[in-house]
């Protein structure tokens, strides 16, 4: 069917990988780089076919270019670090070649990401005659698609939607993040923002707090809220919603640990002079901090992420709830990694799969809430992400 480039060898990127060679049908040919080339011959080595591997700076526009038109891809996947999302773009966009992400852009020298600086290349590709889908990953990405499922199935019209992202888990370390740590501390200790009426509305971080039980019994957990990417393509591609909120679940020693290192300055973004050099604070502490593929073996309990929805439907308000619970260690009996970068690593693969299959196509850069729901949904069951959907009958009476 096609050959994918996958770029990154971290958590999500074994995962992405490991389910792209269990489908030879749709990615015929795989070959994995990143800037360490002995990480993507470890991951290699786990599957159950050989891949190619290669070494590759992906903030080198030209070095990515070279290795495209070596392997010669149907489609590039992007699992490297948001900083690099435009490097990408444009090494797509030299070669013609199709672009998948799972996060938006974020510039290393301020923490902040919306997605004015991919949107804008959709010009560029569609000229090229080429795709690029942002945000193939759960949340961005799941949480959309689910989104756009209940709008085509379940409701005339949403008028609020709260994105909750619990993880009930532990990995019993003192104090780790179970993503790329750098990126994690600086979505974690910026500003709340959510969309409501037309507006968006700053919080301080992490300022807004509510319990949250979660379904099947997992339990009660704390739920703050941030901001994060998805709000900003709901916002613009569903009709009539008045408000969108993003919140997601952190421990109290999670944040007890965080507001030390704030206070600290270990999470600061601007270089400092250590020992006659310019060091970076967060990516210090990153170096310390453990690896988040490191942390499969050790982490038990579940995930629970959704969308709870509140709209009309046939002159009548409705509410509902949509789900997946994935399980730690069911994860890391299949890929060697725990459900963090499994409910990350498979929406990618699905998205790739949409692609090079044709289900998905278009010309240009679009987000995941312009595509038909049906297949990537019917994709996320197929390929361990079941969902489940709990409606508010006491508004039927």
């Amino acid at each position: 069917m096609g050959k994918v480039l996958i770029i990154g060898a971290g958590g999500v990127s074994q995962v992405t990988t490991w389910k792209c060679a269990m489908l030879p049908e749709v990615f015929e040919e795989i070959c994995l780089a990143s800037r360490t080339k002995s990480k993507c011959d470890k991951i290699a080595a786990m599957l159950p076919r050989p891949i190619r591997t290669a070494q590759l700076d992906a903030d080198n526009v030209e070095e990515t270019v070279a290795l495209i038109r070596d392997f010669q891809p149907d489609l590039v996947v992007n699992l490297a670090l948001p900083y690099q999302d435009l490097s990408i773009m444009d090494a797509c966009l030299a070669t013609g070649v199709d672009y998948l992400d799972t996060a938006n852009y974020e510039p290393p020298d301020t923490a902040k990401f919306e997605y004015s600086w991919q949107w804008a290349y959709h010009d560029r590709f569609k000229d090229k005659g080429i795709m690029a889908l942002l945000g193939s990953g759960f949340d961005p990405g799941v949480t959309s698609v689910m989104t756009m499922h209940a709008l085509k199935h379940h409701f005339d019209e949403i008028h609020t939607l709260d994105i909750i992202d619990c993880n009930a888990g532990s990995h019993g370390m003192p104090f780790a993040t179970n993503f790329n740590p750098e990126i994690n501390i600086r979505e974690v200790t910026a500003k709340g923002r959510y969309y409501e009426n037309g507006q968006w509305i700053e919080t301080e971080p992490l300022s807004v707090k509510r319990p949250f039980e979660m379904p099947e019994g997992l339990g009660t957990l704390n739920i703050y809220l941030m901001y994060h990417e998805e709000l900003e393509s709901l916002a613009k591609f569903v009709p009539g919603l008045k408000r969108a909120r993003f919140w997601m679940s952190f421990s109290d020693n999670y944040l007890k640990h965080l507001e030390v290192l704030q206070n600290v300055g270990m999470t600061g973004i601007e270089p400092v002079e250590f020992q006659g050099q310019q060091i970076i604070p967060l990516q210090f502490l990153k170096a310390l901090l453990p690896d988040p593929a490191s942390l499969g073996p050790l982490t038990k309990g579940y995930t629970c992420i959704g969308v709870m929805v509140d709209g009309i439907k046939d002159g009548k308000r409705r509410k509902y709830y949509i789900y997946n619970i994935c399980d730690h260690q069911a994860c890391y009996a299949e890929v060697k990694s725990q459900a963090i970068s499994y409910t990350t690593g498979v929406p990618a693969m699905i998205g790739a799969k949409l692609m090079l299959t044709g289900a998905w196509r278009g010309e240009g850069v679009f987000n995941m809430e312009q595509f038909d729901p049906d297949p990537f949904m019917a994709d996320l069951n197929r390929f361990g992400l079941p969902w489940k959907e709990v409606f508010d009958r006491s508004l039927e009476d």
